[in-house]
């Protein structure tokens, strides 16, 4: 997890990030005063999952992709995984849409396949009718018999969207409220991540609830156990602080490196001392590590089946082979080895023992805080919709 400095080292912690690095700076670890307790239904119950499915993925704002994925005007790439036929675009203007993959003709599927695309029109496959990025009809063969249709009125299906600190959000109703987006946006931005290179781009299928997957990222008590293999090395234990934007949770973990002597409110300098993490509800997890960051789009298919999308952002593209090499390896350290084969791995473990019935209830020790409290969340917003 350590490399080449971050790609501007005049970008600058916002105030929230440089609070929590403060904290740890002055050893005010969070953590909880008593144990707390999470039901186990909550992670087997097919009926629970169904509540969860329509609170929170049927209604919410959520992130759908990195930004990076489309980084040139004139770009589009289907994208099936939340369980609707969505078509994501970048439009001449370099404007960000999110649309029904569904032709206004016939109800045809519009672009086939789940790679990006680099075009200026899509044509449907059945009768070749022609959409601009921007989900506007151009064309279509023979006007003449289809006397009287305003094409005006044949635009595609496009759904609430919002493009903020390299981040692509989604959502699924109309009265969709964007605010946390922009704001999480800053602390993004600071990251860089608004001018990122994708270096790599993998779906995941993890076996196991998606609560499991973020409950991983919600606390720090298992890094030093879980991941004694791999990034252990780097993070001292339990040394943490927190707290909420909106239902989204913002976590900071103290690593190896002394902070004295850093200066803090450079984003370079702050990154080697301090690795953040990020929570946004429902289902997406952001850890920028000291050169580049991963955003995992987490998306729920059943109570016990998660498909995970995992980016890699870099600062720029690599120039040499020694540079594609450093990212090569910080690639096959993080999705490879910490989230596939330990985090997403102990999910599928605590998936299968939470469905033999052996124990009713989780019980949440006090570097582990961050988990009951997205339960919290969670069930806060269970009964919103009630």
């Amino acid at each position: 997890m350590n490399g080449a400095d971050t790609k501007s080292p005049s970008l600058r912690p916002t105030p929230g990030q440089l609070a929590l690095a403060e904290n740890i700076a002055r050893g005010e670890s969070r953590s909880s005063s008593e144990i707390a307790y999470v039901p186990t239904s909550v992670y087997t119950d097919p009926e629970h999952f169904q509540r969860e499915k329509a609170a929170l993925f049927d209604r919410m704002p959520q992130v759908l992709c990195a930004s990076a994925l489309l980084p040139e005007p004139g770009m589009a790439v289907p994208h099936d995984a939340t369980g609707r036929p969505l078509l994501i675009t970048r439009d001449a203007e370099g404007q960000v849409h999110v649309f029904l993959n569904v032709c206004q003709h016939r109800g045809t599927r519009l672009v086939e396949g789940d790679e990006v695309q680099c075009t200026k029109r899509l044509v449907c496959p059945y009768h070749a009718w022609t959409y601009r990025l921007d989900g506007e009809l151009l064309a279509l063969p023979r006007p003449d018999t289809f006397p009287g249709m305003d094409k005006a009125d044949y635009g595609l299906v496009e759904l609430p969207s919002r493009e903020a600190g390299g981040l692509i959000w989604f959502s699924p109703v109309a009265d969709a409220d964007f605010a946390h987006a922009d704001t999480l946006g800053e602390d993004f931005t600071a990251f860089g991540m608004a001018e990122s290179y994708m270096f790599r781009r993998k779906l995941h299928t993890v076996k196991g609830n998606w609560k499991l997957i973020m409950d991983a990222f919600l606390e720090s008590y298992h890094v030093l156990r879980l991941h004694a293999k791999t990034i252990a090395p780097y993070f001292k234990d339990g040394i943490t602080s927190g707290d909420q934007i909106g239902p989204h949770q913002r976590a900071a973990v103290g690593r190896l490196e002394e902070m004295e002597g850093v200066n803090l409110q450079d984003m370079a300098q702050l990154r080697r001392v301090v690795t953040f993490a990020y929570q946004l509800l429902p289902a997406t997890i952001i850890v920028p590590s000291p050169d580049y960051v991963n955003v995992m789009v987490l998306m729920p298919q059943a109570h016990d089946l998660t498909l995970v999308e995992d980016f890699m952002l870099i600062p720029e593209k690599p120039a040499t082979d020694k540079a594609r090499d450093h990212w090569e390896r910080s690639w096959a350290l993080l999705d490879g080895g910490v989230f596939a084969s330990e985090d997403f791995r102990a999910a599928e473990l605590g998936q299968q023992g939470l469905e033999t019935g052996a124990i009713d209830r989780l019980t949440i020790g006090t570097l582990e805080g961050g988990i009951s409290r997205f339960n919290e969340i969670v069930e806060e917003a269970l009964r919103s919709v009630n």
